[in-house]
């Protein structure tokens, strides 16, 4: 979906230059495409061909990222080349251009939208070609790539999540939980492949029951193939189907298996643990880091402070992944939750209010349309979140913090678990109590039925 931009004839001239250096007609009418976290994205057409020109927000925005965006252009360009289901690279803007940082790519068909892609026919057929795909992206060489692509070294890439979680505050229990299992349970490195970084729902397009594309590679780097693996299998990149663990399409040994056949490596279980928690760690402080983006004036944009308050997603997930390790007493013990009984009297509350501004936004849905209308949704998220919550953060505990990562304290201490049980389903109960994961762990953990 998309929305037409203000004052566009500047944009589009723009544009023009940047076509008609690759041989293409003057463009059309240029519209925002509604998604992506980090860049914007924008369709347009020249004569009877679609495009989508993908740019940062601001220079200031992608400095010091991994890939700049000629890097990332060759890398699709190589990709796609390969047979993969990259988009065709058209362009790459220049300084003169005027329009920032970024690379024109030919539209490609279908939808990224994970829940229609979710209600398509086969879910088994598209798990199957996204593995495909995923194993043809591991196997491009060195020599098919252009240089600039980081290697990841595991080390330093954990040692750089300790830092971001310290300037975050260094304060969040559950975090720390997880930096200290995965320094505990750092693998031995492989032999480095191209990662895509990003393979999961929301990134493919699909069209009837069949992969036809996969988006944003700014995440590109040579590391262990498990970390594709398991990233598009995370709890949160599942959707509606968190009964589905590979990539909300179908069970693990599915996904195992078309990968396996397609690239000849045999999935070792450690190593996707690992990897699985790895980026459930790194997600939580990227949603934590969104709200320094927008307090830094980096990016203004609504939904960086409503993404910010989705760490409490990656918390309840971090504890699914990691209470497995605790002693199997605290594990079966039954969680007493005790129902919020209290009603509001006089006049209005201050959440009551933020409900009743939710409420009549919603009437304006028809009224907007494209990214408009996706902003209109995310400020009704954002007003029920204030409704829920008007004590703040949520549960941070510094002290407890250094206990966990100095090893003093662990998931085995006595009543630990059920203190972390108790506060992530409060936590996530305010922020996205329509997170699937939420019913499933409150099921799971009072034995409710």
């Amino acid at each position: 979906m998309t929305t037409a931009i203000p004052s566009s004839q500047d944009f589009i001239d723009a544009l023009a230059r940047v076509m008609a250096r690759a041989g293409y007609p003057h463009p059309g009418n240029a519209a925002r495409m509604t998604g992506g976290a980090m860049m914007e994205s924008w369709l347009f057409s020249c004569g009877e061909e679609a495009f989508v020109l993908r740019r940062a927000p601001s220079l200031e925005f992608i400095a010091g990222r991994g890939l700049d965006h000629p890097t990332e252009a060759a890398i699709i360009r190589a990709a796609h080349d390969a047979g993969i289901t990259a988009p065709e690279v058209i362009a790459v803007l220049e300084p003169a251009d005027g329009l920032g940082s970024g690379f024109v790519m030919r539209a490609l068909p279908g939808t990224s939208d994970p829940r229609a892609i979710l209600e398509m026919d086969r879910p088994d057929r598209i798990l199957a070609q996204a593995a495909a795909d995923l194993a043809r992206i591991h196997a491009l060489g060195h020599d098919n790539l252009p240089d600039g692509i980081p290697v990841m070294d595991y080390a330093a890439a954990l040692a750089g999540l300790r830092q971001e979680f310290e300037d975050a505050g260094g304060d969040r229990p559950i975090i720390a939980l997880g930096l200290r299992w995965l320094f505990d349970n750092l693998p031995e490195p492989v032999e480095p492949v191209l990662n895509h970084g990003d393979y999961r729902l929301g990134n493919i397009l699909c069209k009837d029951g069949h992969l036809t594309g996969v988006l944003d590679w700014e995440l590109a780097h040579f590391g262990d193939p498990h970390e594709d693996l398991a990233f598009g299998c995370m709890a949160v990149w599942r959707f509606a189907r968190y009964d589905r663990p590979a990539l909300g399409l179908g069970p693990l040994a599915d996904w195992f298996d078309a990968y396996g056949a397609q690239s000849g490596r045999q999935i070792d279980l450690v190593r996707f643990r690992f990897w699985l928690v790895y980026r459930t760690v790194w997600w939580a402080l990227g949603c934590l880091r969104q709200a320094h983006v927008w307090r830094s004036g980096e990016d203004r944009m609504l939904e960086r402070v409503v993404i910010s308050r989705r760490t409490s997603e990656q918390e309840l997930d971090l504890l699914l992944l990691l209470e497995q390790d605790a002693p199997l007493a605290e594990r079966e013990a039954r969680l007493q939750l005790t129902p919020n009984q209290s009603r509001s009297v006089g006049e209005a509350t201050y959440g009551e209010i933020a409900t009743a501004i939710s409420e009549w936004l919603a009437t304006m849905k028809n009224q907007v349309q494209g990214h408009d209308r996706f902003q209109l949704a995310v400020a009704c998220n954002a007003l029920g979140i204030i409704s829920r919550d008007l004590a703040g953060a949520g549960f941070v505990d510094r002290q407890l913090c250094g206990a966990l990562l100095a090893g003093e304290k662990s998931i085995a201490t006595p009543g630990l678990l059920a203190q972390f049980r108790k506060q992530a389903l409060a936590k996530l109960a305010c922020d996205i109590p329509k997170y699937p994961a939420l019913a499933a762990a409150q099921k799971q953990w009072t034995g409710e039925r």
